[in-house]
């Protein structure tokens, strides 16, 4: 049953709705990993990252929120429960415990790096289906980059 009406075809919301999904599992889980390692990383560059995983923490619940609220626009209801997070996420677990500020950098490389690869895959199967999406999906794509170079430059 949908409530609301969608502008887009079966086939195209079927498409559109997959990548919206995905995107709001990846950045929901991106947000907690951030902050997991936020609460935990520990070293002599432990403020500096500690700031900058605050920065990752609010990119990916600012787009989460767009991302949800564009699906629910079209007709898909959004789905960010715990257990589909875990089930479809595409960053791997973090480890239990302090971590060190070297390996904090490593798992949002990491992180980012999977995000980032997932995101351009949407932004490709939504452009001829619906290019306001893709457009959502290219805003944050954009922000999520930006996080990946500072955390790149950081491991260097």
């Amino acid at each position: 049953m949908s409530v609301v009406k969608s502008p887009l075809s079966e086939t195209d919301l079927k498409t559109v709705g997959d990548a919206l999904r995905g995107a709001l599992v990846d950045l929901v889980d991106l947000s907690l990993v951030a902050k997991q390692v936020h609460w935990n990383v520990v070293g002599p560059r432990f403020r500096s990252i500690h700031l900058q995983l605050d920065e990752v923490v609010a990119t990916a619940r600012t787009h989460s929120d767009t991302v949800a609220e564009r699906a629910s626009a079209i007709g898909v209801t959004p789905d960010g429960r715990a257990q589909t997070v875990a089930a479809q996420s595409a960053i791997g677990a973090v480890p239990e415990g302090w971590i060190k500020d070297v390996d904090a950098v490593q798992i949002l490389v990491d992180a980012l790096g999977a995000v980032v690869g997932r995101m351009r895959e949407r932004i490709v199967a939504t452009a001829d289906p619906d290019p306001v999406t893709q457009d959502v999906l290219i805003g944050l794509t954009a922000d999520l980059e930006k996080h990946a170079w500072m955390f790149q430059a950081e491991s260097t």
